[in-house]
């Protein structure tokens, strides 16, 4: 028993002394700092998320080349909610409470962010979301990186209207049936309201998500755009259901040059599996391009095609592609970074005060520049046409970055919201 209680006493010692040694309690130590990082790997979201999920890994990679994160590596948790929102909720609880993760990077459609908001904000946790979005949300728990309506579908339909990009009278706005396209079209259906286009001028039709049979809208477009005014589809569907939208609209020969399609959530990467040749001229907005000729772009893009063929990752170790949600997640996760440094710490109300104000040189050519109230970027815009090769020429674009709306001036109730998040 002595001997026993001899040989625990001298364990517990060499243990506190390896602690005292370091100066940290044992349960403090640890060299590295946990990452989440939260995207659909399955499901219908996989043809959009699963990239964005890699491009997080290479910056985590090139971030711990350069030596990480105040001396600490960084460690990512990789997990799949697979397409299911609820199952969004459950594991970001998982990436918070199990993981003891310092920050995740992650979510696509509005409906899983929204469905993992409840939990960021109970836990006092930070998402960092890279997508586009309907905006009418602000949460001091979030840092949007991807675009408020202001930021891509105003100037989008601004330039349909305008003489340059054809002069449009009529418009179709089809989405997938969520939050996004329905918050989307109700802030662009009171937008055409105040440039003077009726009721009778605008059609409006939804698809669920994974919906295939694009054949009858496509006809039922067809005959819209037959009254003799000249019609525009303004596109907010979301995931895989692109592709035979797009395949659709080739068979029935929609040419861009009778109606133009401009897309919000269609990119690089979701024309991969399409034949591009008759979708020639259609348009999508963005705040990034592939096309886009600078230094940095160019650094951003081999980058990529080395990681992408190092990894032997599916379809891009061939053909390596940048979008502009894969943009956003590299700006995020490196102004993270810098937010931990300034802050010198992962504390979360630390890192949200060090956030405001951050910049950071994008591909897209711009600064980047974090609101300091809004937890939103300041970004160009972009409006590209497709090319026969699933490129993008940029046809208009902003003099420079413009600051998010994320209350949206056309709908009459967010009057007198203010443009930061609440203190709770």
């Amino acid at each position: 028993m002595n001997t026993s209680r001899r040989h625990f006493n001298q364990t517990l010692g060499a243990i506190a002394l390896g602690a005292a040694t370091i100066g940290l309690p044992v349960q403090a130590q640890s060299d590295t700092i946990k990452v989440g990082i939260l995207h659909s790997l399955s499901g219908t979201m996989a043809i959009s998320e699963t990239v964005l999920k890699d491009v997080a890994l290479m910056t985590i990679e090139q971030i711990n080349a350069s030596g990480g994160v105040l001396g600490k590596k960084l460690e990512p948790v990789v997990v799949d909610p697979a397409s299911n929102w609820p199952l969004f909720a459950e594991k970001a609880r998982q990436l918070i409470t199990q993981d003891k993760v310092a920050v995740v990077f992650g979510c696509w459609t509005s409906v899983s962010r929204k469905s993992v908001l409840p939990v960021f904000e109970e836990l006092n946790s930070l998402l960092f979301y890279p997508v586009q979005y309907e905006g009418e949300e602000l949460s001091k728990n979030v840092f949007y990186t991807g675009a408020a309506p202001n930021q891509q579908a105003i100037p989008a339909v601004e330039y349909l209207m305008s003489k340059e990009g054809g002069s449009a009278k009529r418009f179709v706005l089809l989405g997938t049936d969520y939050v996004y396209p329905r918050t989307t079209n109700k802030i662009l259906r009171a937008f055409l309201k105040s440039k003077g286009i009726p009721e009778s001028d605008i059609m409006e039709a939804y698809t669920p998500f994974g919906h295939s049979d694009y054949q009858t809208i496509i006809a039922n477009i067809k005959k819209f755009a037959s009254a003799g005014k000249k019609t525009a589809v303004i596109s907010t569907i979301n995931g895989d259901s692109n592709v035979p939208f797009y395949r659709e609209l080739g068979n029935q020969g929609l040419k861009a040059t009778d109606v133009p399609v401009v897309a919000f959530s269609v990119g690089e990467e979701e024309l991969r599996g399409v034949d591009t040749k008759p979708l020639v001229g259609h348009l999508a907005a963005w705040n990034y391009f592939m096309s886009i000729k600078n230094p940095t772009n160019e650094a951003f893009i081999k980058a990529w095609s080395a990681y992408a063929k190092a990894k032997n990752i599916p379809g891009h170790k061939d053909r390596p592609l940048t979008n502009d949600p894969m943009e956003a997640t590299y700006i995020g996760i490196h102004m993270w970074k810098q937010a931990v440094e300034k802050a010198k710490s992962t504390d979360t109300d630390k890192v949200i005060a060090a956030m405001a104000g951050q910049t950071f040189q994008a591909p897209s050519g711009f600064v980047a520049k974090m609101d300091e109230k809004n937890h939103h970027l300041h970004k160009p815009v972009f409006i590209g046409e497709v090319k026969a090769d699933g490129q993008f020429n940029i046809v208009w674009k902003t003099k420079g970055p413009i600051k998010a709306q994320p209350w949206s001036p056309y709908i009459p109730e967010n009057k007198g919201k203010k443009d930061e998040p609440e203190k709770k």
